[in-house]
């Protein structure tokens, strides 16, 4: 299967460029020319990286990434003409994983790509936080050595705070992410699912990991059990 690739830029020529150039190298390539556009398609097609500009017309790029960070398992690599300092690590706390500036060599381009993919890959099957562990290979959830049985939407809901440990995460990223924008769900089902999960890791006498924000949403925040 040929890694997907999001490039979102609203420069028309980059967009040409980049994307005939890395559908040679073998990558299946998808564009957008602004934010939000970008962020649709990021739902429609999960690509496994997007190039990200941070000048555009609308939800500039760091918001896009910070949005993107938040579903899931996607590489980010800023690239843009903005070469300072604070951009860069503004780009790098927000959540992406290299910064190149423009203007760039295609081949050093490539080379980061596959950088970032190989490190992705390197750690993207299993999940640790506290005592607890998920096999995203073999969808093995354990918790102090004991495995835990979980339905679809428990496992994915507990891959996505494994993903962003002590981050607060709303109500409403949860439910994009799990369910989906264009999902119906009745007004309690994430409070439903939450709670049957909380009860499957606690169910050995486990300590509280997912914590309620009060109004805002949950976390993943706490301690192994003693």
């Amino acid at each position: 299967m040929a890694t997907r690739i999001l490039l979102i830029d609203d420069d028309p020529k980059i967009i040409s460029l980049l994307r005939r150039g890395l559908a040679y190298e073998g990558f299946e390539v998808y564009t957008a020319m602004d934010g939000e556009s970008g962020l649709a398609a990021a739902q429609q097609y999960q690509p496994h990286l997007a190039l990200l500009d941070i000048t555009m017309p609308g939800t500039d790029g760091f918001e896009v990434c910070r949005c993107l960070r938040l579903r899931g398992d996607i590489a980010i690599i800023m690239l843009t003409a903005r070469d300072d300092v604070e951009d860069k690590v503004n780009a790098l706390n927000t959540g992406a994983d290299d910064y190149v500036p423009k203007p760039f060599a295609f081949d050093e381009l490539v080379a980061r790509i596959r950088a970032v993919l190989r490190r992705q890959n390197a750690g993207e099957e299993r999940l640790n936080y506290a005592d607890l562990e998920i096999n995203r290979a073999t969808r093995e959830v354990q918790r102090a050595g004991q495995p835990i049985e979980l339905t679809a939407l428990e496992y994915e809901l507990l891959v996505l705070f494994l993903c962003h440990p002590r981050q607060v995460l709303t109500r409403n990223q949860i439910l994009s992410r799990v369910w989906g924008y264009d999902a119906e769900t009745e007004t309690n089902a994430l409070e439903v699912h939450i709670g049957h999960l909380r009860q499957k890791l606690e169910a050995g006498g486990g300590s509280r990991l997912i914590q309620t924000i009060r109004g805002i949403g949950y976390t993943l925040r706490g301690e192994a059990r003693r």
